[in-house]
């Protein structure tokens, strides 16, 4: 449903989160998703001012995704795709526009071209298409049978804390989304090359029966560890400072329903590096095995002289 023209209206209804009334991290993520409507087809996300070089990928995708949702009339048409492309990186604090396209609206498929704009100049573009749910054949790769149970594996600040102090305000960073790793973390597999990684993640609280949402946080949080993927090979990560990462372009597609607040297996290998890129895979599977997003993406993987 197209939403008229109100700069102060709140689309998605923020989890009940919070505690005596301090919003949570994932009561922040929600916020920030919430675009305001400034104009037809024109949109303006927040950007929060943090300790970083630039905006987390997986926010303006995210958040172009909101942006491309809400152009949407029909309610019955979900996002099926998503192609992107990170044009230039994003200044931490600052808003960020997202102009939308109609591209085409079809009696099955609607498409839409998203372009984030920050400071006058285009940072991030989207192709987003949208399909009306269709029964039809059904076929599936297989989720890893050996996976441990997310409830038996660390969190994040479990997990990292003897190393709490190397990692300073990162380690203390609110983190929406609860990430557990399955074959070690960033720090104890450096120079062991492994072909790929488990991560198991969830929204860290209960969301909304609200679709676009669920979609929305899973497009912002498949952009957290699979470019990492692409270093496994040869032993790097992003800790060691050896190697200059930044991600290049992101495709998503979704498959079949979930919940982004219940657990979902990111199982991720590395495709190719070469030419100063490193091209990853990973299929998010539903913890009972149902294939629910696979993701594709290349980054920036220069050796630092």
């Amino acid at each position: 449903m197209v939403i008229p023209i109100d700069a102060t209206a709140v689309v998605f209804a923020v989890p009940d989160g919070s505690i005596k009334g301090v919003p949570s991290p994932l009561d922040d993520l929600v916020t920030l998703l919430d675009l305001e409507l400034i104009e037809v087809n024109i949109f303006r996300g927040q950007s929060p001012m943090e300790n970083r070089q630039r905006i987390y990928g997986g926010q303006v995708a995210g958040q172009a995704l909101v942006a491309a949702s809400r152009t949407i009339d029909e309610q019955d048409r979900h996002v099926h795709s998503l192609h992107a492309y990170f044009l230039r990186p994003g200044a931490p604090g600052v808003p960020v526009v997202y102009e939308v396209d109609r591209i085409r609206d079809g009696k099955s498929f609607s498409t839409r071209r998203v372009v984030a704009i920050q400071n006058g100049k285009p940072i991030f573009n989207l192709h987003a298409s949208f399909q009306k749910r269709e029964e039809g054949l059904e076929y599936q790769i297989d989720m890893v049978s050996d996976t441990p149970d997310p409830e038996d594996l660390p969190d994040f600040h479990s997990r990292m804390a003897p190393y709490k102090e190397k990692l300073g305000e990162w380690y203390d960073r609110p983190r929406p989304i609860d990430q557990r790793y399955v074959d070690g973390d960033p720090m104890t597999r450096a120079n062991n090359p492994l072909p790929g990684q488990r991560v198991w993640f969830r929204a860290d609280g209960t969301l909304p029966d609200d679709e676009v949402l669920h979609a929305c946080i899973v497009t912002y949080a498949s952009d957290s560890s699979l470019l990492d993927t692409a270093l496994l090979p040869h032993g790097r990560g992003w800790m060691d400072g050896t190697v200059q990462m930044a991600s290049l372009d992101h495709a998503m597609w979704f498959h079949r329903k979930f919940r982004a607040d219940e657990w979902l297996l990111y199982q991720q290998k590395s495709i190719s590096t070469s030419g100063s890129r490193g091209l990853a895979e990973g299929h998010i599977f539903t913890q009972d095995g149902r294939l629910a997003v696979t993701v594709v993406q290349e980054g920036l993987t220069r050796l630092m002289s």
